[in-house]
């Protein structure tokens, strides 16, 4: 059995400086040696106690080592059930596609196929993209300002972020940037503004063949559409005959209080990507919903040697069976994120105008800080209490909270209580003439 040894680790303090790429982030903003972890609680190898309100960037809604999915996947393996397949069938595989189209894709009238694509987030959008292009016969994709899609180079070139795009190393091409809902103020309708500029023959953009969309913009700031926006932008694409992408990589998976983030604006995307929590354990699985007419792929015309997780298969089936099935787990996200957002607006009437106020949606929401310095010494003032909370926005300015969606109403409580008192450790030395250590924004990959 695997046991975590204190001493062995602290002799070797300087195996991750000498043997890791400098490219880490996380690691750098939150400098701990984690050797346990369950539910929204992570140990340090010291057996320091540290509250997850960064859930793998939103891969584990479900919580670390959830029980009921540790349970079925030592079944699994206890019974030498098929571990890699490429695409072959599995029974595995069979008991996850009958669990999403009866549980997920039937109660909600969707009809759709499932590609199972390479393991990450971005391989997902890379495919999205492939067959959006190839059903369409047009290069062109629209994406949104502070979109984040992944960092291969398709996902890339969707992408807002400078940072990220300058390490393509090449030009990113076939895109064009439009802005998002409240991008250009409320008062700017900016559906009306891309619809100008489609129906324009001299605007400049050529006819695109999707639009990729976030219905919560996670690392571009908890930047949450509409539902009216949403609608508008399903009518937009539908009169130019355009395919309508969501990535619903980590707003999915039942964070905005529905298993699809775009449920409550009731519309229907063309393709739908999805990862993070699909697997419901930290798995790496993602997978393309594409409706059937848009199946027009050749036999292994978009491939990968991980497509196809088995374990993966076998703990989101679990979490299908256990989360789903009726709507009370949905129910308990949004009274949990309804308080969420009550804690939060509490924080900000507290602390204005150095704090600005609440974004997002569900329990994926944040605060958005008038001073990007002021959100990075939150969370290494948070840190050093207990509590792991990252950044998002084009200037780190937005603390976010992303929580396992299990966890309990009185650790979420905990949780808050030390961001509070972390917004006033922040202010508090904010107005002394002492630097603050800055640490990176950590940026999760698609």
């Amino acid at each position: 059995m695997f046991e975590i040894n204190p001493a062995a680790f602290n002799s070797r303090e300087d195996v991750f400086a000498r043997l890791e790429s400098r490219v880490q982030s996380y690691a750098n903003a939150f400098p701990e040696t984690f050797g346990k972890s369950i539910g929204t609680e992570m140990f340090g190898t010291d057996g320091t106690r540290y509250l997850d309100f960064l859930a793998g960037a939103g891969s584990l809604n479900y919580g670390h080592n959830n029980p009921v999915f540790k349970k079925a996947l030592l079944s699994y393996i206890k019974k030498d059930g098929i571990t890699h397949s490429l695409d072959l069938h599995t029974a595995a595989k069979a008991e996850f596609l009958e669990a999403f189209g009866d549980i997920i894709l039937a109660p909600r009238q969707l009809d759709y196929l499932l590609q199972f694509t390479g393991p990450t987030g971005t391989n997902a959008v890379e495919a999205a993209l492939k067959i959006a292009r190839k059903v369409k016969g047009r290069s062109n994709v629209i994406s949104f300002t502070n979109g984040f899609h992944g960092v291969s180079l398709g996902a890339l070139s969707l992408t807002g972020n400078k940072f990220l795009r300058k390490a393509a190393g090449v030009t990113l091409q076939g895109v064009t940037q439009m802005p998002y809902d409240g991008y250009l103020g409320e008062e700017v309708d900016t559906i009306a503004v891309i619809d100008q500029m489609l129906s324009d023959p001299s605007s400049g953009i050529d006819h695109p063949a999707a639009m990729i969309v976030e219905v919560v913009q996670g690392e571009g700031g908890l930047n949450a559409a509409r539902d009216d926006w949403l609608r508008g932008l399903r009518r937009l694409c539908t009169a130019h005959d355009i395919l309508l992408i969501v990535d619903d990589i980590q707003a999915g998976c039942g964070r905005t209080g529905h298993f699809f983030s775009f449920e409550g604006a009731g519309i229907t995307p063309d393709i739908v990507t999805l990862s993070k929590s699909l697997s419901g354990s930290g798995l790496p699985f993602s997978v393309v919903l594409l409706k059937p007419e848009l199946d027009i792929w050749e036999p292994g015309e978009h491939n990968g040697t991980f497509r196809g997780n088995n374990h993966a298969f076998v703990t989101a089936t679990a979490a299908l069976k256990t989360y789903w099935k009726t709507p009370d787990f949905a129910r308990e996200v949004c009274a949990k994120g309804a308080h969420l957002g009550q804690r939060l607006q509490d924080i900000v009437d507290q602390f204005a105008p150095e704090l600005v106020r609440v974004k997002g949606r569900g329990m994926m929401r944040g605060i958005a800080c008038a001073d990007p310095e002021v959100a990075t010494a939150i969370s290494v003032a948070a840190f050093k209490r207990g509590l792991i909370i990252e950044r998002a926005g084009p200037l780190g300015e937005v603390v976010k909270c992303l929580m396992p969606l299990t966890t309990s109403n009185a650790q979420l409580d905990e949780g808050l209580d030390i961001l509070c008192r972390s917004v006033e450790d922040a202010l508090r030395r904010k107005q002394r003439p002492v630097p603050v250590s800055r640490a990176p924004k950590s940026v999760p990959s698609g």
